[in-house]
């Protein structure tokens, strides 16, 4: 599956989002080492604090299917640029994606950002730092 194809399971997915209270809608697609896709959109809620936003619904998807492998994902919203994924999103993101997973974020206008994860959130809390040494 190329860049392409992925940015458009993201954009279907989108319009599935459960957004009465934002109209905010997100869509993402992730896509498994092995090919499989994983798709997700952002799901409100009236106490917004659990609400989950699209790259979280696609992982944690992946994850509950035993998928922990990632080649890459795809993030798209109605913005004006590139969409960028929250804080929560990101620390999710970290705990699954290589540093050299490639992240491509883009707007319903066709701009498309890529970036790296340790671009995206360099010197993250990790695993790694939960080892007793």
């Amino acid at each position: 599956m190329n860049t392409h194809q992925l940015i458009e399971e993201a954009k279907n997915i989108r319009e599935k989002a459960y957004t009465p209270y934002s109209k905010f809608k997100v869509g993402a697609a992730l896509l498994t080492k092995e090919g499989k896709l994983f798709t997700g959109c952002n799901i409100e809620n009236a106490a917004y604090p659990v609400t989950c936003c699209a790259e979280r619904v696609a992982i944690f998807k992946a994850i509950s299917e035993g998928y922990h492998q990632f080649q890459t994902i795809a993030v798209v919203a109605d913005t004006q640029r590139p969409v960028p994924p929250c804080g929560s999103c990101r620390q999710v993101m970290s705990e699954f994606f290589e540093p050299d997973l490639e992240i491509h974020l883009t707007d319903l206008s066709g701009t498309v950002k890529t970036i790296t994860m340790a671009e995206l959130l360099p010197f993250s809390f990790s695993p790694d730092d939960l080892i007793d040494k």
